[in-house]
């Protein structure tokens, strides 16, 4: 920090000594500059400053001019432009946003930018897929990882781990100590390393083209359709089955989805495709809506299927199942319940 003596010349009136000016320029900058300014001095400074700031004198404006110019003229020939770079960066980022410091500063934007956002596009993927990935790792690495996830994904991830290895990973986690720059750099190049997997499994051209097809069709040509790929690869089924989703599906979906769904679909749409619908998949839509929708669509159906066009059925059914995968893609639904899932896994 500046020497004192350096500090300038007197004033008229009453002459002021150099922790005296140091003490009128922090005084007038206001409580919270000051404040963070006050770690910039040493010790002993700041004790003189203290004693010289209970006898300071009333200081009129222009003379409180003339000590900012003079501040402002010591610091600019202070100890080097690289020193007073690094002073100027700190205290900026004592009182701005990383954005706003950026933007002044020009510099590590795009570094930043990518620490920021390397969890929040962890957060897009599966949690099972995460688990997945994670259960491989180190307890201490996992414990890293759901500290640093959103809390509400980061429980959907937890559950996710075998049960054997929960409280141990928890415990690690709620006695998180600071990690060293250079693991945390390891334990993030292993976070790119999923996030690249999770890419690549979202961007699979072959496998949503193969779904896009299937969820054009009934499910027992999907079915049948399924049960063929799957004897030539397993593997391949497991990768196409979560991405096709089909108006039957509706029956796995959690209630909150559910009602979330038909919230937005129009009446009209919605009891032509339950038209011939079997009655669980009926009573499951139709729990999802108002009681006054419910009844006017209930009315309707009492007609039958008779003079309806099969085709305009199959062209709604494809209808809510299309919004209901629009909904998933935008992280607004789940599309089946974890459990049922399993079931048609093992299926």
């Amino acid at each position: 920090m500046m020497d004192f003596d350096d500090f300038g010349g007197n004033l008229p009136d009453k002459p002021l000594s150099q922790a005296d000016k140091a003490a009128a320029v922090l005084l007038a900058m206001g409580k919270t500059v000051a404040g963070r300014l006050l770690k910039y001095f040493t010790q002993a400074e700041l004790q003189v400053i203290i004693a010289s700031a209970q006898t300071l004198r009333t200081i009129p404006p222009d003379e409180l001019a003339q000590l900012v110019a003079e501040f402002e003229d010591l610091f600019t020939e202070g100890a080097g432009l690289m020193d007073n770079a690094k002073a100027i960066e700190s205290i900026l980022e004592e009182g701005l946003t990383p954005e706003e410091v950026d933007g002044l500063l020009g510099r590590r934007a795009a570094f930043q930018a990518y620490e920021s956002s390397i969890w929040d596009r962890l957060q897009d993927a599966d949690p099972a897929f995460v688990g997945k990935f994670l259960v491989r790792e180190h307890p201490q690495t996992i414990a890293y990882i759901l500290s640093m996830l959103p809390s509400s994904f980061g429980a959907k991830v937890l559950l996710q781990l075998p049960d054997s290895r929960r409280a141990d990973i928890m415990n690690r986690t709620v006695n998180m100590k600071e990690v060293s720059p250079k693991a945390a750099q390891i334990i993030e190049n292993r976070v790119i390393e999923l996030i690249g997997e999770i890419e690549a499994e979202k961007n699979s051209i072959g496998t949503n083209k193969v779904a896009e097809l299937m969820n054009e069709l009934d499910k027992p040509q999907v079915d049948t359709l399924l049960s063929s790929l799957e004897s030539i690869s397993k593997e391949a089924v497991n990768k196409v089955r979560p991405k096709i989703f089909l108006f039957d599906d509706l029956l796995y979906m959690p209630q909150r989805s559910r009602v979330m769904l038909f919230n937005d679909i129009a009446g009209d749409i919605v009891t032509m495709a339950l038209r011939g619908a079997p009655n669980e998949i009926r009573e499951a839509v139709l729990s999802a809506i108002s009681p006054r929708a419910r009844r006017m669509i209930e009315s309707d159906l009492a007609s039958g299927t008779q003079g309806v066009n099969p085709r305009e059925i199959a062209i709604a059914r494809r209808a809510v199942a299309q919004e209901a995968i629009r909904l998933a893609n935008a992280g607004q639904i789940e599309l089946k319940e974890k459990e049922a899932e399993k079931s048609q896994e093992a299926a």
